[in-house]
């Protein structure tokens, strides 16, 4: 029996890109999926293809970035499966300038959601994790020094704190629940909003990128072999391989 099956996973961003690729492996895996986005026609049609093919599938709306939205989410995960087994932080957005350009609006929408997304995140799946001495929470967060170039300081500085707030919930919760940060190449992990947002020749050079870059699903291939290191719930081990893109198992 796989150490995926059975287990309730809520997936962020799980309209397009990593989340998306996530959500059909772990539903495969026999995973039940809570799908968040703020494309509710995109989830409904996920959903609805998951459980069309044996998989088990539900879905809200979620922004990320709107607190109450996030704790509803949760409540809806524990209202339909009793318990929460994985977070999944899948929601990014990558809209790439130099910082000469100015563009604060892109900044506070990489703030919100890269970085407050994932906070809000964990606090709406703490209390229950608590409460049942376990669980398992999977952020998507790119940190390679060599990703970073001169039009990607303020991405690169949201990717940084998640990799800072993963290691002190780690240490705040040693033994009793798992943190994993899975670090894709940079371009992989881009929001189709960069395409629209982003300066010219940035989204050109990310185009490039992404031609070159892994697949969302050998992202999602990680994510699940992360999960599925760590076996049952509540029992602590490491995956025996490292998870490829890079994932840092604490």
């Amino acid at each position: 029996m796989s150490a995926i099956q059975e287990k309730v996973v809520l997936i962020t961003g799980a309209s397009s890109g990593i989340g998306e690729a996530t959500a059909r492996l772990l539903a495969r895996r026999g995973a039940s999926v809570v799908l968040g986005a703020r494309r509710t026609d995109r989830l409904e049609a996920l959903a609805a293809e998951i459980n069309a093919t044996g998989g088990t599938a539900s879905f809200q709306r979620l922004d990320v970035t709107h607190r109450p939205d996030m704790e509803a989410f949760a409540e809806f995960a524990l209202e339909t499966h009793d318990h929460i087994d994985v977070l999944v932080n899948a929601a990014g957005v990558m809209p790439l300038s130099p910082l000469w350009n100015r563009k604060i609006e892109e900044w506070e929408l990489m703030i919100d959601v890269n970085l407050r997304g994932v906070l809000l995140g964990i606090a709406a799946v703490l209390p229950a994790m608590q409460e049942q001495g376990w669980g398992h929470i999977v952020n998507v967060a790119p940190i390679a020094v060599q990703g970073l170039s001169a039009d990607s300081a303020v991405y690169h500085g949201t990717q940084y704190a998640v990799n800072a707030i993963s290691e002190g919930l780690r240490q705040e919760h040693e033994g009793r629940l798992h943190v994993t940060v899975v670090s894709p190449d940079v371009a992989a992990a881009g929001d189709p909003l960069a395409e629209h947002i982003a300066a010219s020749y940035t989204v050109e050079r990310m185009r490039t990128r992404r031609r070159l870059a892994e697949p969302a699903d050998a992202v999602a291939r990680s994510i699940a072999g992360a999960i599925e290191g760590y076996g049952i719930a509540g029992m602590t081990r490491r995956p025996a391989a490292r998870p490829r893109p890079t994932a840092h198992a604490w």
